[in-house]
Protein backbone atom coordinates (compact mmCIF):
# COMPACT_ATOMS: atom_id res chain seq x y z
CA UNK A 1 0.00 0.00 0.00
CA UNK A 2 1.39 3.62 -1.34
CA UNK A 3 1.94 6.23 1.36
CA UNK A 4 -0.15 8.78 1.57
CA UNK A 5 1.47 12.69 0.84
CA UNK A 6 -0.40 15.21 2.40
CA UNK A 7 -0.15 18.88 1.92
CA UNK A 8 -0.62 20.89 5.18
CA UNK A 9 -0.81 24.56 5.14
CA UNK A 10 -2.77 27.84 5.68
CA UNK A 11 -4.11 29.49 2.36
CA UNK A 12 -6.32 32.37 1.36
CA UNK A 13 -9.29 32.76 0.18
CA UNK A 14 -7.93 33.05 -3.43
CA UNK A 15 -5.98 30.37 -3.06
CA UNK A 16 -2.39 32.07 -2.38
CA UNK A 17 -0.26 29.97 0.39
CA UNK A 18 2.49 33.16 0.26
CA UNK A 19 3.99 34.54 3.37
CA UNK A 20 1.74 33.64 6.02
CA UNK A 21 3.95 34.44 9.01
CA UNK A 22 5.10 37.82 7.82
CA UNK A 23 6.73 40.18 4.58
CA UNK A 24 10.04 38.94 5.93
CA UNK A 25 8.79 35.30 4.02
CA UNK A 26 8.50 37.23 0.92
CA UNK A 27 5.00 38.75 0.14
CA UNK A 28 4.66 42.39 1.23
CA UNK A 29 1.41 41.36 2.31
CA UNK A 30 2.89 38.36 4.31
CA UNK A 31 1.84 37.70 8.28
CA UNK A 32 -1.69 37.44 7.18
CA UNK A 33 -1.77 34.18 9.92
CA UNK A 34 -0.46 36.69 12.62
CA UNK A 35 -2.89 39.35 11.91
CA UNK A 36 -6.09 36.71 12.29
CA UNK A 37 -7.73 36.81 16.02
CA UNK A 38 -6.37 33.49 17.69
CA UNK A 39 -8.97 31.26 18.15
CA UNK A 40 -6.87 28.16 19.46
CA UNK A 41 -9.62 25.14 18.34
CA UNK A 42 -8.99 27.31 14.74
CA UNK A 43 -5.63 25.09 15.03
CA UNK A 44 -6.67 21.83 16.33
CA UNK A 45 -5.86 20.30 12.83
CA UNK A 46 -2.07 21.29 13.66
CA UNK A 47 -2.52 18.83 16.69
CA UNK A 48 -4.48 15.91 14.85
CA UNK A 49 -1.49 15.90 12.12
CA UNK A 50 1.38 15.35 14.52
CA UNK A 51 -0.81 12.13 15.64
CA UNK A 52 -0.54 10.97 11.96
CA UNK A 53 2.99 12.00 10.30
CA UNK A 54 5.80 10.02 10.37
CA UNK A 55 8.07 12.10 7.76
CA UNK A 56 7.94 15.30 6.35
CA UNK A 57 9.12 16.70 2.78
CA UNK A 58 10.09 20.10 1.90
CA UNK A 59 11.39 22.08 -1.47
CA UNK A 60 14.85 23.53 -0.79
CA UNK A 61 13.85 27.28 0.20
CA UNK A 62 11.25 25.56 3.35
CA UNK A 63 13.69 23.21 4.61
CA UNK A 64 16.31 26.06 4.68
CA UNK A 65 13.48 28.02 6.26
CA UNK A 66 12.02 25.73 8.96
CA UNK A 67 15.33 24.06 9.50
CA UNK A 68 16.79 27.19 11.26
CA UNK A 69 13.94 27.70 14.08
CA UNK A 70 12.46 24.01 13.88
CA UNK A 71 14.62 22.10 15.54
CA UNK A 72 15.16 23.99 18.78
CA UNK A 73 11.42 25.04 18.60
CA UNK A 74 9.45 23.59 21.69
CA UNK A 75 6.04 23.79 18.99
CA UNK A 76 7.85 21.61 16.94
CA UNK A 77 9.52 19.30 19.31
CA UNK A 78 7.87 16.47 17.85
CA UNK A 79 9.23 16.42 14.42
CA UNK A 80 12.87 16.24 15.57
CA UNK A 81 13.36 12.32 15.10
CA UNK A 82 11.02 12.16 12.30
CA UNK A 83 12.93 11.53 9.00
CA UNK A 84 12.86 14.22 6.46
CA UNK A 85 13.11 14.33 2.18
CA UNK A 86 14.00 17.83 0.77
CA UNK A 87 13.22 17.92 -3.20
CA UNK A 88 16.41 19.52 -4.54
CA UNK A 89 18.11 19.53 -7.60
CA UNK A 90 21.08 22.19 -5.84
CA UNK A 91 20.90 21.33 -2.39
CA UNK A 92 24.14 19.21 -0.63
CA UNK A 93 24.63 16.56 1.72
CA UNK A 94 26.84 19.16 3.35
CA UNK A 95 24.22 21.73 3.35
CA UNK A 96 21.97 19.11 5.72
CA UNK A 97 21.03 20.82 9.59
CA UNK A 98 22.83 17.73 12.15
CA UNK A 99 20.53 17.37 15.08
CA UNK A 100 17.36 17.25 12.57
CA UNK A 101 16.12 13.36 12.43
CA UNK A 102 17.37 12.01 9.37
CA UNK A 103 17.55 13.48 6.13
CA UNK A 104 17.50 12.65 2.35
CA UNK A 105 17.68 14.63 -0.52
CA UNK A 106 15.49 13.35 -3.55
CA UNK A 107 16.49 14.88 -6.78
CA UNK A 108 13.50 14.28 -9.39
CA UNK A 109 9.59 14.04 -8.77
CA UNK A 110 10.09 10.10 -10.19
CA UNK A 111 12.29 10.02 -6.77
CA UNK A 112 9.07 10.82 -4.93
CA UNK A 113 6.89 8.50 -6.27
CA UNK A 114 9.39 5.98 -5.37
CA UNK A 115 9.28 6.92 -2.02
CA UNK A 116 5.37 7.02 -1.60
CA UNK A 117 5.68 3.50 -2.62
CA UNK A 118 8.12 2.54 0.38
CA UNK A 119 6.57 1.35 4.11
CA UNK A 120 5.95 3.74 6.17
CA UNK A 121 2.70 6.02 6.94
CA UNK A 122 1.66 9.71 6.19
CA UNK A 123 4.63 12.15 4.81
CA UNK A 124 3.30 15.94 5.07
CA UNK A 125 4.85 18.36 3.14
CA UNK A 126 4.74 21.99 4.76
CA UNK A 127 5.30 25.61 2.69
CA UNK A 128 7.02 24.21 -0.22
CA UNK A 129 4.48 26.27 -2.83
CA UNK A 130 6.48 25.45 -5.73
CA UNK A 131 6.67 21.81 -4.69
CA UNK A 132 3.11 21.06 -3.86
CA UNK A 133 1.85 22.22 -7.04
CA UNK A 134 3.78 20.26 -9.06
CA UNK A 135 3.29 17.47 -7.48
CA UNK A 136 -0.37 17.96 -7.25
CA UNK A 137 -0.16 18.46 -10.87
CA UNK A 138 1.53 15.22 -11.16
CA UNK A 139 -1.26 13.40 -9.33
CA UNK A 140 1.47 12.63 -6.29
CA UNK A 141 -0.58 14.64 -3.60
CA UNK A 142 -3.38 12.74 -2.34
CA UNK A 143 -5.04 14.55 0.87
CA UNK A 144 -4.89 18.71 1.04
CA UNK A 145 -5.00 19.56 4.98
CA UNK A 146 -6.16 23.49 4.42
CA UNK A 147 -6.57 26.27 7.03
CA UNK A 148 -8.07 28.83 4.69
CA UNK A 149 -7.77 32.64 6.39
CA UNK A 150 -10.30 35.36 5.44
CA UNK A 151 -7.62 37.22 3.52
CA UNK A 152 -6.92 38.00 -0.47
CA UNK A 153 -3.34 37.89 -1.25
CA UNK A 154 -2.73 38.66 -4.82
CA UNK A 155 0.28 37.82 -7.07
CA UNK A 156 1.24 35.24 -3.76
CA UNK A 157 2.55 31.86 -4.35
CA UNK A 158 -0.25 29.25 -5.04
CA UNK A 159 -0.79 25.63 -4.59
CA UNK A 160 -2.87 24.96 -7.36
CA UNK A 161 -1.82 26.52 -11.03
CA UNK A 162 -3.54 28.94 -13.28
CA UNK A 163 -3.73 26.72 -16.17
CA UNK A 164 -2.35 23.84 -18.11
CA UNK A 165 -3.34 21.11 -15.47
CA UNK A 166 -6.22 18.77 -15.81
CA UNK A 167 -9.21 19.46 -13.44
CA UNK A 168 -8.77 16.69 -10.44
CA UNK A 169 -11.69 16.45 -8.24
CA UNK A 170 -11.63 16.63 -4.63
CA UNK A 171 -13.63 14.88 -1.60
CA UNK A 172 -14.45 16.58 1.43
CA UNK A 173 -13.41 14.78 4.13
CA UNK A 174 -14.01 17.41 7.09
CA UNK A 175 -14.95 21.22 7.47
CA UNK A 176 -15.51 23.96 10.26
CA UNK A 177 -15.77 27.53 10.75
CA UNK A 178 -14.44 29.34 13.38
CA UNK A 179 -15.32 32.65 14.91
CA UNK A 180 -11.67 34.43 13.48
CA UNK A 181 -13.46 33.71 9.92
CA UNK A 182 -11.01 30.71 9.45
CA UNK A 183 -12.20 27.76 7.53
CA UNK A 184 -10.99 24.01 8.05
CA UNK A 185 -10.93 22.08 4.58
CA UNK A 186 -9.68 18.78 4.49
CA UNK A 187 -9.76 17.04 0.93
CA UNK A 188 -8.97 13.87 -0.66
CA UNK A 189 -7.94 13.88 -4.02
CA UNK A 190 -10.07 11.46 -6.32
CA UNK A 191 -8.79 9.01 -8.05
Amino acid sequence: MARELIYTGFITLDGAVDSPGGAAEGHPGGGWVFDTEFVPEAFSLKAEELEETTALLFGRNSYEAFSNFWPTSPDHAAYRDLPKYVASTTLGDDDLVDGWGPTTILRTTEDIASLKQTDGGAIFIHGSADLALRLGEAGLIDRYNLLMFPYLLPGGKRIFGESGADRRGLALRDSATYANGVVRLVYDVRR
